[in-house]
């Protein structure tokens, strides 16, 4: 999934690679510029990932400790990197399957929703880094386990995106398994009942890799109280696009922790002519 994946700006025929949770990471992040941490579901594929960023200036090496104290991630410049540092270091876990996909192939990792919290516990998350004259630098950032509803209901009339709130984690965990995580005391918050502060929106042309049209997205990210919940695509846009352009949309719900769950809808075709195949 790449998504989350992760826009808080409008991209028109654009090629763009933006971080989702910049809207609210938090800033600043004791002695770095800005860090966080943030779980990241596809309902539709049914696949969960765990990103972070953090920023800060001239490192050589940073490490990342889990809320157990556990170090989970570690870097350090070689070379001519180290040479002339770096500052941002943003990284998307792979995304295991959260269930089993019959589609899958048969040695698919499947990580439950379950398990993949045991592995990414709540709480503080420590980012540390030192400069190549020994200054070291420290921030903190909180990791929630309170996860959005899966969007529903997605569509698409030509000329807008709408979509429905929905009530569970699409092929990650329906809403009676929800009820159990939070009988079991294993999430403190149904997602049904988690605010979604943003909506993030996206149309892309779903084309093969390589074809410089799959760069023309348009990208959004509007309030978690629209109403109506719907977003017009730029008619300037969609008349860029080649005739015959088959595409997907995409919506997120972002939770105040920056944790996206989002649902995802093909098999549009744009600017239909032949038909797209």
């Amino acid at each position: 999934m790449k998504r989350l994946t992760i826009f808080p700006v409008v991209a028109i025929s654009l090629s763009l690679t933006v971080f989702s949770s910049l809207l609210f990471a938090t800033e600043p992040c004791g002695d770095f510029g800005e860090c966080k941490v943030l779980i990241e579901i596809n309902s539709s594929d049914g696949d969960i990932g765990f990103h972070f960023l953090m920023d800060g200036d001239d490192l050589k090496s940073a490490r990342l400790h889990d809320a157990n104290g556990a170090k989970v991630f570690q870097e350090r410049a070689k070379g001519p990197l180290r040479e002339q540092k770096f500052t941002e270091t943003f990284v998307e876990s792979a995304e295991p399957l959260c269930w089993a996909d019959p589609e899958a192939d048969e040695d698919e990792e499947i990580v439950s929703l379950e398990d993949f919290l045991e592995l990414w516990p709540a709480g503080t998350y420590v980012f540390s880094g030192r400069s190549d004259e020994g200054e070291k630098s420290k921030g903190e950032t909180d990791l929630s386990h309170d996860l959005p509803a899966a969007p529903t209901d997605l569509a698409f009339d030509g000329s807008s995106i709408s979509w429905d709130t929905g009530d569970d984690l699409g092929n990650c965990a329906s809403k009676s398994d929800l009820d159990e995580l939070v009988d079991e005391g294993v999430i403190d918050t149904h997602p049904e009942d988690v605010t979604v502060v943003a909506w993030e929106v996206v149309f892309e042309p779903d084309v093969d890799d390589g074809d410089p049209v799959g760069n023309q997205k348009f990208t959004i990210r509007v309030a978690g109280d629209i109403s109506p919940q719907e977003v017009t695509v730029p008619s300037e846009y969609l008349d860029s696009l080649p005739d015959d352009t088959p595409a997907k949309i995409e919506v997120g719900a972002i939770g105040a922790d920056d944790n996206a769950t989002f649902t995802e809808v093909g098999d549009i075709c744009i600017n239909e002519d032949e038909g797209c195949d």
